[in-house]
């Protein structure tokens, strides 16, 4: 059971997949000027996506991996964030977020990656989250510097994206949570 303070501060929450997140989830999934940001190779179905929110555990251990809708109290879903590519050895995983267009800017990423990181060191015990985001990808860039994380290298010609190669800035995390 997570401790509701660890993923609500009042006026976001991050809560698990529901059915009714179907459509929101395809609208970010099959959104292609997002799949430069990430590894996507084409469109998610409905029925893809049906499979996955029944079938996951929303146990990062279980599965490996954990998808967390973003929720802005009187808004209603607003965006998302996973922790994918866990390593239970070494207490790590890598860091996805995505915040709907319309509430970017307002602090709702940096809010919502304050609650993973709560949840994340305080009730799973990771030791460490990393992001690869794309070297031009300013303003992603300073969301995670805003939350504590740290440039650690360059990754060259990392991602293939929009008929070139771009480089990938690898940031990291490394907290300790407040007793």
């Amino acid at each position: 059971m997570m401790r509701s303070d660890l993923i609500n501060n009042g006026t976001i929450r991050l809560r698990a997949p529901e059915p009714e997140d179907l459509d929101f989830m395809l609208s970010i999934e099959n959104d292609t000027q997002l799949w430069e940001h990430g590894g996507a190779t084409g469109p998610y179905s409905r029925y893809q996506l049906k499979q996955f929110i029944a079938e996951s555990q929303n146990d990062l251990y279980t599965d490996r991996q954990l998808r967390l809708m973003i929720e802005k109290d009187g808004e209603g879903t607003v965006g998302m964030v996973d922790l994918i590519a866990f390593e239970p050895r070494h207490r790590r995983a890598e860091v996805g977020i995505v915040v709907s267009s319309e509430f970017r800017g307002k602090g709702i990423g940096k809010a919502a990656l304050a609650l993973l990181h709560s949840h994340s060191f305080g009730l799973l015990g990771l030791h460490q989250l990393y992001a690869y985001i794309l070297s031009d990808n300013v303003p992603c860039m300073a969301l995670f510097a805003s939350a504590g994380y740290v440039q650690s290298g360059i990754m060259k010609d990392w991602m293939y994206v929009n008929g070139r190669y771009a480089d990938v800035s690898v940031s990291y995390t490394h907290l300790t949570l407040p007793t």
